[in-house]
């Protein structure tokens, strides 16, 4: 598998693997207590640029609906536990790492 995403929800932490091997890690907010992200194996099933609102310069789909990884108009949320459930990222970072992983890239979310 070329790409893998795994995310470390206690961390705030997004890492992205080619061929097994880490290439970067990302700081991300994750949400909160009440609307936690969702944990398990979901896929890239989509991308937005600049799809408005909180989202910053980009959205990307997972295939639990209404959930993503994105942008944020926000910055000071990442590192914090304030999303709805999304993973939210600068809007630096979610622009490279959108070029970087195709639709149908695995995100692995644990806690």
């Amino acid at each position: 598998m070329p790409n893998q995403i795994n995310v470390s929800i206690s961390k705030r932490q997004l890492y992205l693997y080619q061929n097994n091997q880490l290439m970067k890690t990302y700081p991300i907010a994750v949400g909160r207590i009440v609307t936690p992200t969702p944990t398990g194996r979901l896929t890239i099933i989509n991308k937005q640029p600049n799809p408005g609102g909180p989202y910053g310069s980009m959205w990307m789909g997972l295939s639990k609906p209404s959930y993503g990884i994105h942008g944020t108009n926000d910055p000071s949320s990442i590192g914090q536990a304030v999303s709805h459930g999304c993973i939210r990222m600068y809007n630096r970072d979610v622009l490279e790492l959108s070029r970087i992983v195709p639709i149908g890239t695995p995100v692995v979310i644990s806690s």
